[in-house]
């Protein structure tokens, strides 16, 4: 009986629960203790960062902490990456400090608003993403030659000096500053540069203990405790009361260098955000994997673009500097626990109050000690890692000529020489092919390296066609690109050298065979004949081991007696036997050695693995497992019965007794998936329903329906948010339900009692291609009911249950 999907108007009313929390007290507003420490921390290190940042650009001291609290408490609350931390960064020091020498700062402040509609524009045209396509050798370019210009200009300041306009000049500069330094200023810079640098590498655990007080607090603490019990003669914070404080005014200036102005801190201000955005995510993520905690949604980017551009309106409004994500203080968020939008909320607050009560401490800190912290953190911001990593992938010309136009002409000019030169990089890298002829072991090898491309045709023709007529010929490709020219190219050549006698075979740079994708070549299925390119499809790229896979509807092939089209039947039989000899030509070859092997030793997989019958679910695909990982259990609706309850089918139980006791699983797992025909079916079902084998059998289905429309049950989540319809919060409650099936069983309970055997739940999107894990614990009756994304793993993973487990942490 096939489970079709119904119509949804048939789905019966009193089973259809609205989309929002069972009915009964609200919950109040809550914050988590997590959330209220992190704010702290983060407060402790943003606090001297937001005035240093805004001494470095020239700013009113005030316009730092008005940008703190406006990044904290709106693009906290509107943007779309919960835990990202917002404010006045460090990349945004040169651009702003220029367009405050050009054209003062009330211009500055409109041109900060108009970034932020600029940038609510783009995230309403859902350019986000586009964003992350720039080359990341020209963003850290970009960050590194902001960090020199950043510590040319605040080493003046840590020497007791003034800073000039231009990077150029404080570099130049500099000699004549050493021989005026300030005894006074270059002590205190002195103290707070060491610092900085010893405070995160005290030892031992007392050293644990006292780095949970922020470096950058205790740096300009010390410095300012120093500085006021000793007397010393240095310039010091002077915030005017905010009666005074500067507002924006109209734009006064060239509409051109407006608009230059606007489209950099637009572009930087984005970057930024968005970048950091994506880093916190991997960091939330690695917490999660780390400590079993349930993440936190991926980040929207589009809806963080629109809150980072309300942020900046609201600060240019109130005289703030320009807001962006910022990675150091996110980072501090993510570290100190924090699990909402909240602590990033909490410390826009703190900031507020700090402003408001804490004007005399704040200026008992010395300028100096606020420059030698901005200056720490322009070094830094010339990574060592990322240096390392556009060595090995050969971008450092990119990386060094961006920083260069950064550092001696400007952002806007230095990104687009990055941009200019990585295309320039491209295309050597597209038009570099290398092509080798060799005889090895009397076959001839054809080495082609690098991309290719039509540009290359010439002279991979020029060496195909030296080949004798009948030889075996081993094609060597090492690239990653070939366009359709010079495809076209070797396919007619290798067609032809086929037809002449000879053998052509296609490998990888390791040696591995390629298959063939969309062109006969001379092989043979079971029978013998010459294997065709039926069920070769160009939409089967990921699977190519699946080389009789059906993407749509296709021709069946003559039948014996001439009749053009064969019977269904006969369709059938040739998709069957086509798919098994593609199996013995490419696969078997591949897969032998570890299937003697295992018929040799025996199976012993690492997971019972428990899923729906449903042809859309590839349990070895979305598992990346292989032959011996997996015993897979399947059946209608992934049900486990419960123990006395099976009626004569005892194959589910039996399966569970076996892979329990004889093959000693480490794991369980039960996956459902969307889409499920059989809970359409349970969904649609009545008392009055015939007797069928399959109403019979979905019976077992009926206390998920039941835990469904409890209210003393929690509803099921699915990454954050609820159900799409009411078949998608059953399969979510089947997989909880089912579980706790398992859990009734005598041998699960003993080895789980043992602390031998855990339980996974799993949903798997199939519209989506994204699978979801259960959050919880293996005690009984401890789940939460919530799936959580699983992100896609950064390196190859173990299969089987160690793939679950890897994926998660990824």
């Amino acid at each position: 009986m096939t489970l079709c999907p119904p119509d949804r108007t048939t789905t019966r009313p009193r089973l259809q629960r609205p989309h929002s929390p069972p009915d009964g007290p609200r919950r109040r507003f809550r914050i988590a203790g997590a959330d209220l420490s992190a704010s702290v921390a983060v407060f402790l290190i943003a606090l001297p960062l937001s005035l240093g940042i805004a001494l470095a650009t020239g700013a009113p001291l005030q316009a730092g902490l008005v940008a703190a609290a406006v990044g904290g408490i709106v693009a906290g609350r509107l943007g779309g990456s919960p835990l990202q931390v917002s404010g006045p960064a460090a990349g945004l020091t040169v651009v702003t400090a220029e367009l405050i020498q050009r054209y003062g700062w009330r211009t500055t402040c409109a041109i900060t608003v108009l970034a932020g509609l600029a940038q609510i524009g783009l995230a309403a045209l859902r350019v986000a993403r586009s964003a992350l396509v720039v080359s990341p050798a020209i963003v850290h370019g970009m960050l590194a030659g902001i960090g020199v210009t950043i510590a040319l200009a605040q080493l003046h300041i840590v020497l007791g000096g003034t800073p000039q306009s231009s990077a150029v000049d404080n570099a130049l500069g500099l000699p004549a500053q050493l021989a005026h330094t300030s005894a006074a200023a270059l002590v205190v810079s002195a103290l707070t540069v060491g610092l900085l640098l010893i405070w995160p590498r005290l030892p031992g655990r007392t050293g644990r203990l006292l780095r949970a007080v922020p470096a950058a607090l205790v740096a300009v603490a010390a410095a300012t405790a120093v500085a006021a019990l000793t007397g010393l003669a240095v310039p010091r914070v002077d915030l005017p009361s905010w009666s005074s404080h500067a507002l924006p005014g109209l734009p006064e200036g060239p509409f051109l260098g407006i608009a230059a102005g606007v489209l950099t801190i637009t572009l930087v201000t984005s970057v930024q955000s968005l970048l950091s955005a994506v880093a916190v995510d991997k960091l939330v993520a690695k917490r999660a994997a780390d400590t079993g905690t349930a993440a936190t949604p991926r980040s929207r980017l589009d809806r963080e673009l629109a809150g980072q551009g309300a942020a900046n309106v609201v600060s240019g409004a109130l005289g703030g500097l320009p807001v962006a994500g910022v990675a150091v203080r996110s980072v501090a968020n993510v570290s100190a626990g924090a699990v909402s939008r909240n602590s990033s909320i909490l410390h826009g607050v703190w900031i507020v109050l700090a402003a408001l009560l804490l004007v005399p401490l704040l200026d008992l800190i010395p300028l100096s000690a606020l420059a030698a912290l901005v200056m720490v953190i322009g070094i830094q911001m010339v990574s060592i890692t990322h240096i390392r990593t556009v060595t090995r992938h050969r971008e450092v010309l990119v990386y060094v000529v961006t920083l260069a136009g950064v550092v001696f002409v400007g952002i806007l000019e230095g990104v687009a020489l990055g941009i200019a030169v990585a295309v320039g990089v491209a295309l050597n890298r597209l038009t570099r092919t290398r092509i080798t002829r060799e005889e090895r072991d009397g076959r001839q090898l054809v080495h082609i390296r690098g991309q290719l491309t039509f540009l290359a045709v010439p002279r991979l023709s020029r060496a195909l066609h030296q080949i004798p007529a009948g030889a075996d010929v081993v094609v060597e490709l090492d690239g990653s690109f070939m366009d359709h020219a010079a495809h076209e190219t070797l396919h007619d050549w290798q067609a032809a050298h086929l037809s002449r006698g000879g053998t052509v075979e296609t490998t990888g740079p390791s040696g591995g065979r390629i298959p063939d994708s969309g062109h006969a070549v001379r092989a043979t299925d079971g029978s013998g004949d010459a294997a065709g390119t039926a069920g070769r499809h160009s939409c089967c790229g990921p699977w190519t081991p699946w080389r009789n896979h059906q993407c749509g509807e296709q021709k069946p092939p003559p039948s014996p007696d001439g009749v053009e089209g064969a019977d269904e039947a006969g369709a059938t039989r040739h998709r069957l036997a086509s798919g098994i000899g593609a199996f013995q030509r490419d696969t078997a070859p591949l897969v032998r050695d570890e299937l003697a092997r295992l018929a040799r030793e025996g199976q012993r997989p690492s997971q019972l693995f428990l899923t729906c019958a449903d042809s859309r679910l590839v349990t070895s695909m979305i598992t990346s497992s292989g032959p011996g990982d997996l015993f897979t259990v399947r059946n209608v609706g992934n049900l486990v019965p419960l123990p006395g309850e099976e009626s004569g089918d005892d194959s589910v139980a039996a399966a569970i007794e076996y892979a329990v006791e004889v093959l000693r699983v480490e794991s369980i797992t039960i996956c459902g998936h969307s889409g499920c025909g059989a809970m359409q079916a349970l969904l649609n079902s009545g008392p009055d329903d015939p007797s069928t084998p399959l109403r019979r059998w979905l019976r077992h289905g009926r206390p998920s329906l039941t835990r469904m429309a409890s209210r003393r049950h929690a509803w099921a989540r699915i990454s954050g948010r609820l159900p799409a319809d009411a078949v998608e919060q059953l399969c979510l409650t089947n997989v909880v339900q089912q579980l706790e099936h398992l859990r009734a069983y005598e041998s699960v309970a003993r080895r789980l009692a043992e602390g031998t055997l855990t339980l996974h739940g799993m949903y798997f999107h199939v519209g989506e291609a994204q699978a979801y894990l259960l959050a919880g614990t293996d005690e009984v009756h401890s789940y939460d009911d919530v799936f959580n994304h699983v992100p896609p793993s950064s390196g190859r993973t173990a299969p089987g249950a160690e793939a679950l487990e890897i994926a998660r942490a990824s």
